[in-house]
């Protein structure tokens, strides 16, 4: 689709609306006003009387409601002086292809990696990131999941806090890098997801509210004012929601967007948001004639976000589950704290391996009610994306710790541990940026508001919000010191050392596996078995998916494991972390160490 020569703009109670040319990069007072009329075609819209050449400076325009200051387009497709200068028009139709043989990717069972643009590399951008997925094509990763790319205000951020959805952040090459990013994607077989923001916007930079009711009092969200799309005004709104998915799946050729925080977009008209925009995306893939998914955030564990919208449910085409990581995490650290208290026994990640969600109906000890909803027997466990690590799990803990960094690197046994356990899932498994080398550079939360009084809130915040859970709030790292930020980037010199070379080594031998072995390949949760042996307080754990068995020896000296029960005679090492031996049916499994077998 390619932007408009006169951009229209919808502001339904304006009396008067200006089209502003800039006559530079900055909005002033020698720019150009050209007075809109009204779209009779289309209620509350305002067009040029006649279209107006923007080519003087190179496609940038803003919009004047009522004699105000000049804005940017809220449907913006790049902002190429910053969120608060002028808009820019963006002929999408003019980058040429060369993907025509791409068939897509089903999100379903496939391998995802999350990454952060800014942080990838040291570069920190889009164009620096494509020279890094050849490493991602060898590892055996099927989709890689960008974290939010949407323009925020100010040169490094996680994204979420975005003010144009439609518009690509210009540090990380604006619009056309993301092109140029998913066509080198799909030329090596990768897919492409998107991680968009529907529930909010970020708090400097927004001036949607200028021209319309773009945001509601009636749903808070913890970031502040909701997305209006059920009160009045809201149709349009939905639209803009909506056509903000459509314009990545088509004009970019993304293959699946990731929704955050779905949970947060309250809802109470007669259809939820969600369910016109699953059925707007199943629609375009018809057209498009491949498979779009649409990943829901979700912290309602209600299986409703994944249940076809026929059936009273969203359509979502599959949610991120937590519970799996608290559930493998407490139990490999021992950590109890916040949200883990109701996880850490076999027992518990038994259920979170079967069940997908261990808080399906019954109490939560740390939200002090009872949570979520159960998973049908017949859904197939697919549906699920799981991990170990995510940019949330990690980003917020007060120092950004990541498995690979504590206890000076001897963790990575644990790092090995948890891969085996979430890759071998009969879920969705996801991996986050570095952890397939146990990465040792945290993962901090960071932003760069230049507005001094929010920099001051966020950094205050933070650290309040960590005084909370018991951290000592000068070990925080402050969030706008822009160290915080260079600390977070990835060091690609670490999978050049022989340990963590190895770790990269049985990521990838899991993947294999997880694509040739047929039981590991299902998403079906009832052939899933899990058994700690001979009692918790050992430390072995064996994990059933059929004819498969994973070994999981815990304790710091090897163990001995039979393999003779529940059909498991006759078996051969797989893949195997630590000096496994198998001696007849007897596995013996060195301290921290893992075997797959079958």
């Amino acid at each position: 689709m390619t932007s408009p020569a006169s951009p229209s703009v919808w502001a339904p109670g304006a009396r008067t609306v200006a089209l502003v040319i800039p006559t530079a990069a900055v909005f002033s007072a020698s720019d150009a006003w050209v007075p809109m009329v009204p779209d009779a075609s289309r209620p509350g819209w305002w067009s040029p009387p006649q279209p107006a050449d923007l080519a003087d400076d190179a496609g940038r325009y803003g919009f004047s409601v009522d004699g105000g200051p000049p804005r940017p387009d809220p449907r913006s497709a790049r902002q190429p002086d910053g969120v608060h200068g002028p808009s820019q028009l963006v002929d999408t139709g003019a980058y040429v292809w060369t993907d025509h043989a791409w068939a897509g990717r089903a999100v379903p069972g496939a391998v995802l990696y999350e990454l952060h643009v800014g942080t990838f590399t040291s570069a920190g951008t889009l164009d620096a990131a494509i020279e890094r997925l050849g490493h991602l094509r060898d590892l055996g990763v099927d989709m890689v999941e960008l974290m939010p790319v949407a323009a925020f205000d100010g040169h490094h951020g996680w994204g979420y806090d975005g003010v144009h959805p439609f518009a690509v952040h210009e540090p990380y090459g604006g619009p056309d890098a993301l092109a140029r990013f998913v066509d080198a994607a799909h030329a090596l077989g990768l897919a492409v997801a998107l991680d968009v923001v529907y529930n909010h916007l970020g708090p400097s930079g927004s001036y949607v509210q200028t021209f319309g009711p773009y945001f509601t009092d009636d749903h808070p969200t913890p970031w502040g004012q909701g997305i209006n799309v059920d009160g009045a005004g809201s149709g349009e709104v939905r639209r803009w929601v909506i056509d903000n998915a459509v314009r990545w799946l088509r004009d970019f050729h993304v293959d699946a967007l990731r929704l955050d925080a779905v949970h947060e977009i309250v809802d109470d008209s007669p259809v939820h948001v969600l369910a016109e925009l699953s059925e707007t995306v199943a629609a375009l893939a018809v057209e498009l004639g491949r498979p779009l998914g649409l990943i829901a955030e979700s912290d309602a564990n209600d299986p409703a976000t994944v249940t076809p919208v026929a059936a009273g449910g969203l359509g979502m085409t599959a949610q991120w589950a937590d519970d799996v990581h608290h559930a493998v995490h407490a139990l490999l650290t021992g950590e109890r704290q916040g949200y883990y208290a109701d996880f850490g026994s076999p027992a518990v990640l038994a259920r979170a391996l079967t069940d997908v969600f261990v808080h399906d109906g019954g109490w939560s000890t740390f939200r002090g009610r009872p949570w979520g909803r159960p998973v049908p027997d017949e859904m197939d466990g697919h549906r699920f994306v799981v991990f170990s690590c995510d940019h949330d799990q990690v980003g917020n803990r007060a120092l950004g710790d990541r498995p690979g960094s504590r206890e000076g690197g001897r963790d990575l046994d644990l790092v090995a541990i948890s891969a085996a356990l979430v890759l071998t899932s009969a879920c969705t498994p996801m991996l986050f940026m570095g952890e397939e080398w146990g990465a040792s550079t945290p993962w901090l939360y960071f932003t760069d508001f230049p507005d001094p009084d929010l920099a001051r809130t966020v950094t205050r915040g933070r650290r309040e919000e960590f005084a909370g859970h018991g951290w000592d709030t000068g070990t925080v790292p402050d969030p706008q010191d822009r160290g915080t930020f260079e600390r977070s980037v990835l060091n690609w010199s670490e999978p050049q050392d022989p340990r963590r070379a190895a770790l990269v080594s049985w990521h990838r031998r899991l993947i294999e596996l997880r694509r040739t072995v047929p039981d590991l390949a299902s998403g079906d949760r009832s052939a899933v078995h899990v058994e700690a042996l001979p009692a918790p307080g050992e430390g072995l754990l064996l994990v059933g998916r059929g004819s498969v068995t994973v070994a999981v020896n815990l304790s710091p000296t090897p163990r001995h494991m039979a393999l003779t029960s529940g059909g498991r005679s006759g078996v051969g090492v797989l893949a195997a972390w630590g000096q496994v031996k198998l001696a007849g049916s007897t596995l013996i499994v060195p301290g921290r160490g893992v075997a797959v077998v079958g």
